[in-house]
Order: C-alpha cells, then sequence, then structure tokens
C-alpha cells in the first residue's frame, strides 16, 4: 500500500466489534479507532478498547485510540409511540419541568431544564440535525410553545439546536465526568470534548483527565457558535481540534460551514495544534460500496486545506462495508496529496521558537525543503520533535523511533509521522544513527544512497533532549556512511 500522509480516524461499532473485521479495517490503514461514548454500555465500550489493543498487537500496527465524550448535548425525551409526524403550522410545545409526560404530537419533554431561560419568541429551534424547524411563539412556566416551521416524523431521543447558539449550558455535563474516568481506566490515547463552548472547559476536562491518572492528550471538537467566537483560546488550551460539521452546520448554517471549515484548519496549524475533519465525509458509503465524487472532493479539499486526519463516523461503526470506506478514504487522500503544495513556503518566518526541540525541528524542516532528501529520522521519547516536524507540510515521510508505545500510538495521528518501534541500545551518537538507519532499513524504508536527515539528543533515552541534527547518507547494507562528504547535488 502506497505511504498516506494524512491519517484516518475509524469510528468503533457493531460493524467492527469482530475481531476479523476490526483486523481489516487496521490492515486496510485505519490510523486511529475512536469510541464514541454516547453509544453502546459500559461493557462494550470497555471490549472494544481492549480489542483495538489486541488486533493491533496481533497484526503489527501502531494505532491510537480516542473516547468521544458525550457532551451537553441537548435531546428531546421519548415519545409514547417512538415518534410523531409534524406539519408546517402545528403548534409543538417542549416541557423543560423535572417531570414531563411522555410524547405526543403536541409536545415532548426536553433534557436541559434550562432551555426556556435561553430562548426569547422569534429564535429558531432545529431539531434532529435541522430536518425540523419550530419557531418560539412564548414560553408558559417551564413550557416553550413552538410553531412548526419544517416538519415531517420526528423521533424520540433527537437533538435540538438554537439557530445561532447563545445556549449557557456548560461544557461538561454531569455523565462526562463520569465518563472521563471510564476513559482513563480504558487507557485511551486521546480523549475528544464534545461542545466546549470557552478554554476554561478545556482545562477543566484536562484536570479531571489528569486526576484520574490518564495522561490522554485534548481534542476539542468545534460545533458551537460559542466555540467559533472562542476558538484561538480554546485551540492554545487543547492539543487538536475537531471540525465536527454536524451540530456546527445546524447552529451557523449549512452555507457558512465551507468557510469555517477552512478557518478552523487555519488556525489550529498556526499554533501547531492536530487538526481533524469530521461528519459525513462518506456516507453514502454507509449503504453502498463506493463513495459519490462529492463526497470524494470533500475529502480531497480536506487534505489539501491541510488537514492532518478524516474521520468517519456512521461509515464504519454500523455501515456495511466498513473495510471498503477505509481503503476509499485511503485513495482518495493519496490522491489529494499528490496535489498539495508543500513547498512553496515555509511557516512561520521569523517566528520567536521557544523550545529547543522546536527549533530543531524547524531547522531540519528548512533543511528537507532545501536539501534533496528521502527521509527525516526522529529519535523521539515523547513523540514532541515527530509533532513539531509534522506541522511544516513537506513531501517528505518522518519516521519518528520511539519504544514507548503510548508515545508511539499518540503519533499514529500526526500527519507525515510514520511511528516506529525503536529501542536503543548504544549510548554513542555514532552507533545511534547507525542502528537507527539499520532498524528502517531492514523494514525496507531505506536502501543505500538515501540521504537521510535526523534529530536526536546528545544525552539519549532522555525525554524531551532533542538538541542535536545531522545530514546522512546510508551506505550498502543500510549503513551511514560519512556525512561531511556528501555531495548536496
Amino acid at each position: 500500500m502506497q505511504m498516506r500522509r494524512t491519517k484516518i480516524i475509524a469510528t468503533l461499532g457493531p460493524a467492527t466489534d469482530s475481531r476479523e473485521s476490526l483486523a481489516s479495517i487496521i490492515k486496510a490503514g485505519a490510523n486511529v479507532l475512536r469510541i464514541n461514548l454516547s453509544h453502546g454500555s459500559v461493557e462494550e465500550q470497555a471490549g472494544r478498547a481492549l480489542r483495538v489493543r489486541e488486533v493491533a498487537e496481533e497484526v503489527g500496527r501502531e494505532v491510537a485510540l480516542l473516547a468521544d465524550l458525550r457532551g451537553p448535548k441537548i435531546r428531546i425525551d421519548e415519545f409514547i409511540n417512538g415518534s410523531v409526524t409534524l406539519d408546517p403550522g402545528d403548534h409543538f410545545f417542549l416541557d423543560a419541568s423535572d417531570d414531563p409526560a411522555p410524547g405526543n404530537g403536541n409536545g415532548v419533554g426536553v433534557t436541559y431544564a434550562g432551555l426556556p431561560d435561553d430562548v426569547n419568541p422569534g429564535q429558531m429551534l432545529l431539531l434532529d440535525d435541522g430536518l425540523i424547524t419550530m419557531k418560539v411563539l412564548e414560553i408558559q412556566d417551564r413550557k416553550i410553545i413552538c410553531e412548526v416551521i419544517a416538519g415531517g416524523e420526528l423521533g424520540s431521543r433527537k437533538g435540538l439546536n438554537l439557530q445561532g447558539g447563545g445556549l449557557s449550558i456548560p461544557g461538561i455535563a454531569e455523565h462526562d465526568i463520569v465518563d472521563i474516568k471510564r476513559a482513563a481506566q480504558m487507557d485511551v490515547d486521546y480523549l475528544a470534548v464534545s461542545f466546549p463552548s470557552s478554554a476554561e472547559d478545556m482545562v477543566q476536562a484536562r484536570n479531571m483527565l489528569r486526576e484520574a491518572g490518564s495522561q490522554a492528550q485534548l481534542v476539542a471538537k468545534i460545533e458551537r457558535t460559542e466555540a467559533i467566537q472562542n476558538l484561538d483560546s480554546i485551540i492554545a488550551a487543547s492539543d487538536a481540534v475537531l471540525v465536527a460539521r454536524g451540530d456546527l452546520g445546524v447552529e451557523i448554517g449549512d452555507a457558512e460551514l465551507p468557510g469555517l471549515q477552512k478557518e478552523i484548519i487555519r488556525a489550529a496549524l498556526a499554533q501547531n495544534r492536530v487538526v481533524i475533519t469530521a461528519t459525513q465525509m462518506m456516507q453514502s458509503m454507509i449503504e453502498n460500496p463506493i463513495p459519490t465524487r462529492a463526497e470524494v472532493l470533500d475529502v480531497a479539499n480536506a487534505v489539501i486545506d491541510g488537514t492532518d486526519a478524516v474521520m468517519l463516523s456512521a461509515e464504519t461503526a454500523v455501515g456495511k462495508h466498513p473495510t471498503k470506506v477505509i481503503e476509499a478514504m485511503h485513495r482518495v487522500c493519496v490522491g489529494a496529496e499528490r496535489h498539495c503544495d508543500t513547498i512553496d513556503e515555509f511557516r512561520r518566518p521569523g517566528a520567536e521558537l521557544k523550545r529547543i526541540d522546536e527549533a530543531i525541528a524547524m531547522a531540519a524542516m528548512y533543511m528537507a525543503m532545501h536539501v534533496h532528501v528521502h527521509a527525516i529520522i526522529a529519535l523521539t521519547e515523547s513523540g514532541s520533535t515527530a509533532q513539531w516536524l509534522s506541522r511544516v507540510r513537506t513531501s517528505v515521510p518522518i519516521f519518528a523511533l520511539s519504544p514507548l508505545a503510548e508515545s508511539r500510538r499518540r503519533m499514529a495521528l500526526y500527519r507525515d509521522v510514520y511511528p516506529v518501534h525503536h529501542v536503543q541500545k548504544w549510548d554513542d551518537i555514532d552507533q545511534a544513527v547507525a542502528q537507527a538507519i539499520s532498524n528502517l532499513a531492514a523494514k525496507g524504508y531505506l536502501g543505500a544512497g538515501d540521504r537521510v536527515i535526523i534529530t536526536m539528543g546528545d544525552a539519549l533515552g532522555k525525554e524531551g533532549g532533542t538538541n542535536t541534527l545531522r545530514l546522512v547518507q546510508v551506505g550498502d547494507g543500510g549503513a551511514a556512511e560519512n556525512q561531511n562528504e556528501l555531495d548536496l547535488r
């Protein structure tokens, strides 16, 4: 399989619960596997996490595990008959009282008690991802009286959004506190925080996660109008951001979504954060074995915009063709990467570099753009140097060699980075360089005559100690030739 620079996130579910199906999507190219804590029992979610670790080891792939919090999503309650059909002009109430009656054609309960305090007459409420639209007419005690503008069938437990945002619901819900502890127990590599509205939400989630004993990195899902208003501070408080186009599109309107997607990607890259693009990327493949041309263009445009990863949800969780959708995503990403503008402009010119490993990474990328090299090798403990390297877009693969499984799994999300298990056996730098090159040559990544850049620390094995850069050439049998005599032409 051709090396792909953009990473693929696949959501787990009934379609991937068998070990055979899970192994198949990992072999097809899934780099990160997502457990959506909104679906499935505690036992099912824990079982999926355990299978990911076991199957990934069996097939010999470095795969990260991401848990996705439910967040404070507002939903309507249950209908007596499971659903109702609403017509334009109908009056329908939403009951936010403590003990609402079961739903019927006249109204239904809602999970957010503060909704009557947050809405005003004339505002629009969007239900079931915007398929049902209601206009607020008046508030009577804890009931919101609405007029149906766009009708249709409305089922139990469907989501609700306020057009334009403005709900005061907190970013971390009560059930999220429990789920954070469960995610820590599952030993996830990433935790996605749903519906954060401010940097404080991310700080609170990080503190809870650390108290639970987990060092997982945090992903901020951008899906509220308030998150757009506080975008830069939320990015700064996170390790990665996710463009969650479902609820975000409902709140801001679909016409604004394409431009905002590009804005979020640019903002994340400007702060050297990992960025993920998600939601309905290959939705038709839930049923069909091939994607639509519109879906192909959607994925390709996200890749060309610079996203680190593209995410699949129902396509792999409940779809009929989980392996085929990964294969299709792989093909589209590889095709789009051939058209990425990677070397015309070196990012962040004149920026002040505050960390030594960041400075070494920027120097390595500058060299890679001006001297023809086949690969960059990062000898890294924590993976931070590999992350800095991946922030500058080039066509040069970055092989991140680390002895730590948790670091290798985390790096599976970084664009352009290929994590490799490597245990350093030498304290001498020359021997360490030779050993690293030999490891990659044995795996078929390097051959005689290839020129590579190597970053490492002069105190080998020390976390955060990257301070050295070398340009070497691979000799016969995978040895490193004298780097003082390289022809740079």
